[in-house]
């Protein structure tokens, strides 16, 4: 099967290859190391005799921010070194700005092709591989299987569209797949799935989400003052969109028109997912009749009544202000939803629309124990939105709820620590 998969790779990519150089050249960063997309790896300090190597693969931002406490885990044990790749420019730079001291080399992941595949590996040598979240690459589980090389799937889960698609081709998953040694999926939702696929019970273990695990730096009030200073605030009630998609700008900009005219103080910060939709953004924002800044043109002149936060890496500081978050690409037509989890443990009310699939679980616990509220439309959206921002008694018990689901599901970093040593032997 692998060697179908070799075949078919190629055109493949030749077909998507325009619209991913489009994506790349709009996002920006990807020149300097793009070679590396083609197996080439920035030179690696010999193996030391008794020290096992570990290849590290997380996607993008939010994975990178989850790792965190796993690679300084393993920082602290003399017997590990930890190479560690992603696939976005944005999680390169985030990469190489924290976790530098903590592994060997930062690279990008090379294009899942075998001849790129095998030259990365030769020179990488891994013993064992760790993908995270939804990263199952064929070519690449195949070269660790070929070599004897655990593969471990920690934080693992499948979304609707992928455990839809791995249904339809249930027959050709496990052949694929078969060199993944251990799935360490984030929820019991997902280890049936995961069952459901073929992978057998003892390849499965449930974890938990890493993500619960992470620490976030608070900002003391003095930075926080600093902060709502420079996007153009003051001491005003905060609503958050965060990370949000195509559409939901919109419905949250007529939600605080609303919001205003009910005679609510309050300012609006928008922090799209991607921040190069700035332009996209700024065009919603130009005929709504509110005064707008966005962060990316440094600190605002004055005070602004909307301010779009087009950076990177910066959403925890956002949050930290928010007294309302609402959670983006979760609004119809999106269904897959952004993390809630830095919000709910930074003890923030949560607004999310009803796609979440990808955060199925963490949705439905979160909303069962009166953390956050689902919204299915813009009017929704505006009259929870308004009950919660006039109303500090309801804030204060919805984020102590938020606060209260987070220190309870913890746990998740040791439990996939001990899986990790155990199979390193």
């Amino acid at each position: 099967m692998i060697w179908l998969y070799r075949v078919l790779f190629l055109p493949a990519l030749v077909l998507v290859s325009p619209y991913y150089l489009l994506r790349m050249k709009r996002r920006g960063g990807y020149g300097r190391h793009f070679m590396q997309r083609f197996g080439t790896v920035d030179v690696l300090r010999p193996k030391t005799t008794g020290v096992r190597r570990i290849w590290l693969q997380a996607v993008s931002v939010g994975e990178m921010l989850a790792i965190a406490p796993i690679l300084e885990a393993l920082k602290k044990d003399a017997s590990v070194e930890v190479y560690l790749t992603t696939t976005t420019s944005t999680g390169f730079k985030l990469a190489g700005e924290r976790y530098r001291d903590a592994t060997i080399g930062i690279g990008y992941f090379p294009i899942d092709w075998w001849l790129l595949s095998w030259r990365a590996w030769r020179q990488i040598r891994p013993d064992m591989v760790i993908l995270t979240e939804g990263e199952r690459w064929p070519e690449h589980i195949q070269q660790a299987k070929r070599r004897g090389i655990p593969v471990l799937c920690i934080n693992a889960r499948l979304s609707d569209k992928s455990f839809r698609q791995m249904k339809l081709w249930s027959w050709s998953v496990q052949a694929m797949l078969s060199g993944i040694t251990r799935v360490l999926p984030c929820s019991a939702h997902d280890a049936s799935r995961f069952r459901e696929l073929g992978f057998s019970a003892e390849r499965i273990s449930t974890t938990g989400n890493i993500k619960l695990d992470v620490t976030i730096p608070l900002l003391n009030d003095i930075d926080k003052a600093k902060l709502c200073a420079e996007l153009g605030f003051g001491g005003e009630t905060v609503f958050l969109g965060s990370s949000t998609w195509p559409g939901e700008e919109r419905a949250l900009v007529a939600a605080y028109r609303t919001l205003r005219a009910a005679g609510l103080v309050c300012r609006l910060l928008i922090v799209p997912r991607h921040a190069e939709r700035r332009a996209e953004v700024e065009a919603e924002l130009r005929d709504c009749g509110f005064s707008y800044h966005l962060r990316s043109r440094g600190a605002a002149p004055g005070p602004v009544e909307i301010c779009v936060a087009d950076t990177t890496g910066e959403l925890r500081k956002f949050t930290q202000l928010a007294d309302l978050v609402f959670v983006g690409k979760s609004l119809p037509p999106h269904e897959q939803g952004q993390t809630p989890v830095e919000a709910a443990a930074l003890g923030k009310p949560l607004l999310f629309g009803p796609g979440m699939t990808n955060f199925f679980e963490i949705a439905g616990e979160l909303v069962k124990c009166g953390a956050a509220q689902t919204v299915t439309n813009e009017k929704d959206l505006t009259v929870a939105a308004q009950k919660i921002l006039s109303d500090a008694a309801v804030r204060a018990a919805t984020a102590e709820a938020a606060l209260h689901w987070h220190r309870a599901n913890q746990g998740a970093v040791a439990r996939t620590l001990e899986i990790v040593r155990a199979e390193l032997g």
